[in-house]
C-alpha cells in the first residue's frame, strides 16, 4: 500500500480521466443494452437484466434500460441527453429507479414515450415494481401513439384521485389476517353452540304454546356443525389469504448482495477516494487532489494511518440497508486494512466516520464530530455537490486534531442487515396475532351472542310474551283496557298456561284443567284468536281471569276469587262491601285484591276510581264490566268456580 503515501502525479492524471456519470453509464450501455445497477439488490437484482432486455424487445425499437438508485436519477432527462450524446446511438432510452420507470426518452424513433409514462404511473400501484412498471410502459409502446395517448388519458382521468389497490400485503397486514382467523376460529364455532343451547332453552320455554319451534336437534348435532365451522374457516383463511410474500421481488443471490462491497474493496485497493461512477461527481480534480494529499499526510502522522473514502449512495435497498456502518464494516472487511473508513452519500449530503484499528479516541471520533462536517449547514443543502469536498477536508482537519490512544481502537461489530428473503416472507398465518385472536375471539363471541339474545329476547316478548308477575298487577293493570291490550294480555296469559300445563294428577291440576278448558271454550279452541281484530273485550277479560286463575293452580296458590273491582287486578283476598259509585254511593259485596282492600278501608271513594270499565254494548261511553255484557264476565264477583260453569253453561257443555 506504499501508493497511498504521497500525491504522485499518476493521481492526478487519473482524476482528469475519470469518467462523468453519463460517460459511465454509456460505456456500460455499449457493452449492454440493460444495465442494472449492483446497489438495488433488494428491491432489483442484477439477476433481473435478461427480463429487462427481454421486454425491451417488445418496444419494437432500439431500447437502452438504466436501472438505477434513486439519488443518481433525480436529474433524469438531462441524464438520459448526456447518456445518449456519449453513446451516439438513436432509439429509446428508460430511466428506473428501485421502484418504477422515473424517465423515458427518445431519440431518433417516433414513439409514445410520455403516454406510455403516464400509463405504467397511473395504473399500476405504488408497490408494483420496476420490473412490472417497465412491461406495462413496454406494451403501451407497442400500442402505437393513438391508443397510447387514448390510454393514458383514461387511466389519468381513473386514478387521478385514487390509484390501484397495493398487490403486496405487509407485516402488519398479514398480523391483521392473522387476528382475525384467530377470531373467527374461535368466534364462529362457539357462537353455533352458544346459539344452540339459547335456542333448546327458547323451545323448552314455549313448549306446547301452541307456536311451533321446529323440530327437536341432537345435541350432538351443534358439536359437530361448530367442528365443521372451524374446519371452514381454517381452510377459507388460507385459501384467501393465501399470500406468502410482501413484494414481488426475487430475493438476491449472496454473489448479489455482495457486488457492491467487492466493487467499492477493488476501488479504494487502488485508491484511497473511491467514487461511485453511476452517481453525480461530486468531487473536482482540485478537491480529489487536496484529499490525497491529507490523507497521505495523516498516514504518516503520530498515530495516524490509512483513510479510506466512499462516495457511494447509501439506500435501503443496498445490501446493508442503508446503514452506513455496516457498509464500512463490509469494506473494511474485504479491503482486510485497518485505517478510518469514511462514508460520504452524494445523494444527501451526509458524512459518516468510522475507526477500524487505529490509535484515535473513539469518543471524540463519535461524539465531537461537528454537525456541519456529518450533516453539512444550510449551504451545503443548497449545493448540488453538499459541499463534500470542503467538508472532507474539514474531516482530514479534525482527524489530524483527534487524540491518540495508546493502543488502537476495537471498533463494534454492528448488527447484520435484514435478511432480503426473511424481510419479504410474510409470517405464517397461524402464528403472530393468531394467538391473540384465539382469546378475543372468544369474548366477541359472548358479546354477539348477548347482544343476539337480547334482540331474540325482544322479539320473542313482542311475539311470545311473558305474563307480567301477579304482584305487579295492581299496579299496572290499566282501569280502562284498550282492545290491544286485551289482545296482547289475553293471549299472552292463555300461552303461559298452555306451556305450563300437564295432564292433571290432583285436585289442584283438576282446577288447572277446568280454567284452561274454559279458556278455551271462549276462543273456540284457538288460542291465536286471543290476538285477532274482533274478539269480545269482555270475553277477553274473561280469558285473562280464567288463565291468570289456572297458573295460580298450578303453583299451587289459592284461586277461588278474583279482584272484583278490577280482574285484571289478579287474585282476589276476600270480599268486601266497596263503592262502586261516587254519585249515588252504591254498594256491592265484591271480592277484592289486597290493594283494592286497602283502598276500600282507607279511602271507599277511591274506589270507583279503581273500578275497570268496558265500552257499552249500545255504543257511546264506557260502563263497569259487569254491565258491559250479559256473558260469563258476569259471574267474577261470584268466584273462579262460578265463572267456569257460567262458560259452560253459555258454550253448552256439560
Amino acid at each position: 500500500m506504499a501508493l497511498f503515501a504521497t500525491a504522485t502525479p499518476a493521481h492526478a492524471a487519473d482524476t482528469t480521466s475519470a469518467p462523468t456519470q453519463a460517460a459511465y453509464l454509456a460505456d456500460r450501455l455499449r457493452e449492454n443494452p440493460v444495465y442494472v445497477s449492483d446497489q438495488l439488490p433488494r428491491a432489483v437484482p442484477r439477476s433481473t437484466a435478461p427480463d429487462f432486455a427481454r421486454i425491451a424487445k417488445e418496444t419494437g425499437v432500439p431500447t437502452y434500460v438504466m436501472v438505477l438508485p434513486l439519488q443518481s436519477v433525480r436529474q433524469g432527462k438531462e441524464l438520459l441527453d448526456a447518456v445518449h450524446d456519449r453513446l451516439g446511438r438513436d432509439g429509446l432510452y428508460v430511466l428506473l429507479d428501485d421502484s418504477s420507470v422515473t424517465d423515458a426518452a427518445a431519440y431518433g424513433v417516433r414513439v409514445p414515450a410520455d403516454d406510455a409514462w403516464t400509463v405504467q404511473l397511473y395504473e399500476l400501484p405504488s408497490d408494483a415494481g420496476p420490473l412490472l412498471s417497465f412491461e406495462r410502459f413496454a406494451e403501451v409502446i407497442a400500442q402505437g401513439g393513438g391508443k397510447a395517448a387514448a390510454r393514458a388519458e383514461a387511466a389519468r382521468a381513473e386514478y387521478e384521485d385514487d390509484e390501484p389497490a397495493e398487490m403486496y400485503i405487509g407485516q402488519a397486514d398479514r398480523r391483521n389476517q392473522s387476528f382475525l382467523t384467530g377470531i373467527a376460529l374461535t368466534g364462529v364455532p362457539l357462537l353455533i353452540l352458544l346459539s344452540a343451547a339459547y335456542v333448546r332453552r327458547v323451545r323448552r320455554r314455549y313448549a306446547g304454546s301452541g307456536k311451533s319451534t321446529g323440530a327437536r336437534t341432537p345435541r350432538r348435532i351443534p358439536a359437530l356443525v361448530a367442528v365443521l365451522a372451524s374446519a371452514a374457516v381454517a381452510l377459507t383463511a388460507l385459501s384467501v389469504f393465501d399470500q406468502t410474500r410482501s413484494s414481488g421481488v426475487q430475493p438476491p443471490t449472496p454473489a448479489e448482495m455482495s457486488a457492491r462491497v467487492e466493487r467499492v474493496a477493488a476501488g479504494l485497493e487502488r485508491d484511497p477516494v473511491y467514487a461511485d461512477p453511476e452517481s453525480p461527481r461530486v468531487l473536482d480534480a482540485r478537491a480529489r487532489d487536496r484529499l490525497h494529499d491529507r490523507i497521505s499526510a495523516f498516514r504518516r502522522s503520530d498515530g495516524g494511518g490509512p483513510v479510506f473514502v466512499s462516495l457511494v449512495p447509501q439506500t435501503y435497498e443496498s445490501e446493508a440497508a442503508g446503514d452506513s456502518e455496516l457498509f464500512a464494516a463490509a469494506v473494511h472487511a474485504k479491503v482486510r486494512e485497518d485505517g478510518v473508513y469514511v462514508v460520504a452519500d452524494p445523494g444527501d449530503g451526509t458524512i459518516d466516520v468510522y475507526n477500524h484499528g487505529l490509535r484515535l479516541d473513539a469518543n471524540h471520533l463519535f461524539l465531537d464530530l461537528p454537525d456541519s462536517i456529518s450533516l453539512g449547514d444550510s449551504r451545503a443543502d443548497e449545493a448540488d455537490d453538499h459541499l463534500i469536498g470542503e467538508r472532507l477536508d474539514a474531516l482530514m482537519t479534525f482527524l489530524d486534531k483527534t487524540p491518540r490512544t495508546d493502543r488502537p481502537a476495537e471498533a463494534f461489530a454492528p448488527a447484520a442487515a435484514p435478511s432480503p428473503t426473511e424481510e419479504t416472507a410474510l409470517p405464517p398465518l397461524f402464528s403472530t396475532d393468531f394467538w391473540p385472536g384465539l382469546f378475543v375471539g372468544v369474548f366477541a363471541a359472548l358479546l354477539l351472542w348477548a347482544l343476539l339474545a337480547g334482540v331474540a329476547e325482544l322479539v320473542l316478548r313482542r311475539w311470545w310474551p311473558a305474563p307480567e308477575p301477579a304482584h305487579r298487577l295492581a299496579l299496572t293493570a290499566p282501569r280502562e283496557p284498550s282492545a290491544s291490550y286485551l289482545r296482547r294480555t289475553a293471549y299472552t296469559e292463555i300461552s303461559a298456561l298452555t306451556r305450563e300445563f300437564t295432564e292433571p294428577e290432583d285436585g289442584t291440576r283438576t282446577r288447572a284443567r277446568d280454567c284452561l278448558d274454559a279458556a278455551l271454550l271462549l276462543l273456540d279452541g284457538d288460542v291465536n284468536r286471543a290476538r285477532k281484530w274482533g274478539t269480545d273485550p269482555a270475553t277477553l277479560v274473561a280469558v285473562i281471569v280464567l288463565a291468570r286463575a289456572g297458573r295460580a293452580a298450578l303453583a299451587g296458590e289459592k284461586a277461588d276469587l278474583c279482584c272484583g273491582v278490577n280482574p285484571l287486578h289478579g287474585p282476589g283476598v276476600s270480599l268486601h262491601h266497596v263503592r262502586v259509585s261516587a254519585d249515588n254511593g252504591s254498594r256491592r259485596l265484591l271480592p277484592v285484591c289486597e290493594a283494592c282492600r286497602n283502598t276500600a278501608i282507607a279511602d271507599p271513594l277511591g274506589v270507583p276510581g279503581s273500578l275497570m270499565t268496558l265500552p257499552a254494548p249500545s255504543g257511546g261511553g264506557r260502563v263497569p264490566y259487569y254491565d258491559a255484557t250479559d256473558g260469563p264476565l258476569t259471574a267474577v264477583p261470584k268466584g273462579i268456580a262460578r265463572l267456569v260453569d257460567r262458560v259452560r253453561e253459555t258454550a253448552g257443555v256439560h
